[in-house]
């Protein structure tokens, strides 16, 4: 007999692991065909959303952008986003960030297309523009070591510009592969698991995680990850930059 009661996920005040088997589907104005589970947002204290959609037959994704801007990022299958007049097929780890005050249309010809989202409420800042549509695909974005460690590679998305308030970047551990210290700092972050498996550690407590896993990280949470298994560990992460850190 199967235990419903078991479950990987854990939802504290400062951090959260949600795995797959505890999803409940959500309907979302616009977006049809589709199965939508909104896996981080502000009910749980996140200053972030986090969204995996996966297409049924036809399934599209339409509205307008308001006071969040959304970054869309093809986890498998194929899709074709329009863009405010812009036009582009996308495939498995390519991705479109859409700004502020913006039409968008998402479909998904292909059944079992999977489209993961962050949605952030846009900060302007003095002298800076809106950032524009931005269309790109990760297998195009250079993965340099990180902190001098080759056995890290760290992929940044979007570009270091001040016009974006948020950063999403893919971090690629090879087995065995950690992070050089326990983290701590003001970046508050939302990531899935694209590959792989590992330990997670999150204010001093420990995670076993796996490719389809998602962490929400609250700022000051502290933070340590290694890769464990026999292919590298990756994941797509948010966080939030490039803004002055208080409002006092």
């Amino acid at each position: 007999m199967e235990i419903s009661a078991l479950t990987r996920s854990v939802v504290k005040s400062n951090h959260a692991v949600i795995s797959p088997d505890g999803y409940i589907n959500s309907n979302v104005p616009g977006w049809t065909n589709c199965t939508v589970n909104v896996i981080i947002n502000d009910q749980m204290g996140a200053h972030l959303c986090q969204i995996l959609i996966t297409s049924a037959q036809g399934g599209k994704l339409q509205g307008v952008t308001k006071a969040s801007q959304i970054f869309f990022y093809v986890v498998k299958g194929q899709c074709q986003a329009t863009i405010s007049g812009q036009e582009k097929t996308l495939t498995e780890g390519q991705f479109v960030y859409v700004p502020v005050n913006m039409k968008y249309c998402i479909q998904m010809p292909q059944e079992g297309t999977q489209i993961l989202t962050f949605h952030k409420v846009y900060e302007t800042l003095e002298g800076y523009n809106t950032p524009p549509v931005l269309f790109g695909d990760a297998a195009n974005v250079e993965g340099p070591m990180y902190l001098g460690d080759p056995a890290l590679r760290l992929q940044v998305l979007l570009p270091h510009d001040l016009s974006f308030d948020m950063a999403v970047n893919i971090f690629t551990y090879d087995p065995g592969g950690h992070l050089p210290m326990v983290e701590t700092h003001i970046m508050e972050h939302g990531l899935m698991y694209l590959q792989g498996q590992g330990v997670y550690m999150l204010d001093h407590q420990w995670y076993p995680v796996k490719k389809g896993d998602s962490i929400w990280m609250a700022p000051y949470c502290q933070q340590w990850f290694t890769a464990m298994g026999k292919e590298p560990a990756v994941y797509i992460y948010y966080k939030n930059t490039n803004r002055f850190p208080t409002v006092v």
